[in-house]
């Protein structure tokens, strides 16, 4: 089963915390994002591998922006 990995709100990414092919438990940090000048972390919503990354840090996200996939 692949879970996307989305924004929670819009800002800019600056940092994907995970490389594809990582194990992630359900609630570890895997990204950060700037919005209203702090930073955010982004967490895991399930356990799995990361199976891929589609965004770089300096991309503007928004809610419906897919980070990563992971398959569990």
């Amino acid at each position: 089963m692949v879970v996307p990995v989305n924004a929670p709100m819009v800002g800019k990414l600056v940092s994907i915390d995970v490389k594809v092919g990582d194990q992630v438990k359900e609630n570890d940090p895997v990204a950060t994002i700037e919005a209203m000048k702090m930073e955010i972390k982004i967490y895991s919503p399930a356990g799995g591998v990361v199976k891929e990354i589609k965004a770089n840090p300096g991309d503007v996200v928004s809610p419906d922006t897919v980070l990563l996939t992971l398959e569990s």
